[in-house]
């Protein structure tokens, strides 16, 4: 039997119904990826397997730096198989990691290969998987095709234009192609080069003056305005832990005057920043019909030496262990004293602080079915054991039928059957759970449950714009 089967991951008879039944043929809606629009809008064709599969994955990334690979075959200069090449001998060292599923499921779905891979089956699986790229079924809109990805939410800075978009709207494919309001530069005052030239950028493309925080504040908002009009429903933000420490409307601004002015604003007036521009965007948000996606955990950028050499989004953050409760709730329930709390989706990087996220949300529920989300296992979270630790948590406390499900997080258009990776999880946690008698043995009832966490929820919950 071939690693990947039919009944991959599916451990008892309810969660293969209700996987089989229910749950796989769902289209898919990919709302959170980091997916580059020019590559949707120019329908890009990749050359071969190590361009499409190692471009950006900083999780093989990591995985080749602790199999001992040398830099230049991970990040730097070196020939396109021979990053392959190095990723297939790393490929046998990742038994236990999600990665090692990944990589077949992805080489099974795509590319109808079943052979496991490793040093000796390298040469094959290249010459096999590029012979199957050169055809049409997976250039960009082939791919989306096959999954049926009726949507995708791409990640993209306020300052960004947003032409790709249109080009993608213009195109007439299947799979809508909305931009996500991503503006995690808007509070770096801590770093004036940086916060003062993307300042700058914000206001060409608002068309706006910054050089005041109330232009700043509305070249955001025009920007805001700008994402809406092309469809987008949905703003990100990352942060090592929420921003609450809320200083007014004269001390944001002479916290940003002195920036502007060249001098770097200390740890505590960045955050002060930071909760104030936040507090503005929810308000916008809450207007708009936004949802607020904030993911919340991580420590950056931890080799000093391999950021300062090759930059950010490397493969070297990992899970930070900040107090979350406090800063969390007090954000949270600054905009929900003025009711401008708009739909909330919280992602959770230390699986630690799952139960805080999981009851934090129940404190702010109302008016629209499932408004607080504890969002799908994170980054370090998104393999089996963290997804199912995430949704037993999510359970526990709160409504897992109003979950909104699977995003991929991801820089590869092979990563759609993370989707799938992710619904033969659910199934099989809910399948054991009425295996052992947990839930009842009624397939109208649970299996609707798993089919709309499959897809429909999170179609219901963002508003988008969808193909049938």
């Amino acid at each position: 039997m071939a690693f990947i089967h039919d009944d991959f991951l599916l451990n008892n008879e309810p969660a293969r119904r209700l996987y089989h039944e229910y749950a796989a043929g769902e289209p898919i809606l990919d709302y959170h990826n980091h997916l580059p629009p020019a590559e949707i809008a120019g329908n890009r064709q990749f050359a071969n397997l190590g361009e499409i599969w190692l471009e950006g994955d900083h999780y093989k990334w990591r995985a080749m730096r602790a199999n001992g690979e040398a830099e230049p075959v991970i990040t730097g200069g070196a020939d396109a198989k021979d990053k392959f090449l190095a990723w297939a001998r790393t490929v046998p060292h990742t038994l236990g990691n999600p990665l090692y599923h990944w990589t077949h499921l992805e080489l099974s779905r795509h590319f109808g290969i079943d052979t496991l891979l490793n040093e000796e089956t390298a040469e094959e699986i290249w010459e096999t998987a590029n012979a199957k790229l050169a055809q049409p079924e997976l250039s960009v809109h082939g791919i989306l095709k096959q999954f049926d990805v009726r949507a995708l939410c791409t990640t993209d800075d306020p300052t960004e234009s947003l032409d790709q978009h249109k080009a993608i709207a213009a195109l007439g494919i299947n799979t809508k192609v909305y931009p996500t309001f991503r503006p995690d530069k808007a509070w770096s005052v801590d770093q004036p080069e940086l916060f003062n030239a993307w300042a700058d950028k914000l206001a060409g493309a608002a068309d706006g003056d910054t050089s005041t925080l109330a232009g700043f504040l509305a070249a955001l908002e025009k920007r805001v305005e700008d994402f809406h009009a092309i469809g987008s429903r949905l703003s990100d933000h990352s942060f090592p832990y929420a921003y609450a420490n809320f200083p007014g409307d004269a001390k944001a601004a002479a916290i940003f005057d002195k920036t502007r002015a060249g001098t770097a604003a200390t740890p505590e007036e960045q955050e002060q920043f930071g909760a104030h521009v936040m507090e503005h965007l929810g308000k916008l948000y809450a207007a708009k019909g936004w949802a607020m996606q904030l993911h919340i955990g991580p420590l950056r950028n931890n080799n000093t030496r391999l950021f300062q050499t090759i930059g950010p989004d490397i493969g070297c953050d990992s899970i930070g262990d900040w107090q979350q409760a406090a800063p969390l709730s007090a954000f949270l329930d600054r905009l929900d004293q003025d009711n401008t709390l708009p739909k909330t989706i919280l992602y959770n990087n230390n699986p630690m602080d799952n139960l805080t996220f999981a009851t934090m949300i129940g404190n702010f529920q109302g008016g629209t079915p499932g408004k607080m989300q504890f969002g799908s296992g994170w980054w370090h979270a998104d393999q089996q054991e963290g997804m199912e630790w995430q949704m037993k948590a999510l359970a526990n406390t709160g409504l897992l039928s109003r979950f909104i499900g699977m995003l991929t997080d991801s820089r590869s258009f092979l990563s759609f059957p993370r989707h799938e990776y992710f619904r033969r999880t659910l199934c099989n946690l809910i399948g054991e759970f009425m295996h052992d008698g947990k839930l009842p043995d009624d397939y109208d009832l649970v299996g609707n449950m798993v089919k709309r966490i499959s897809y429909q929820n999170a179609k219901e919950y963002l508003d988008l714009v969808v193909a049938d």
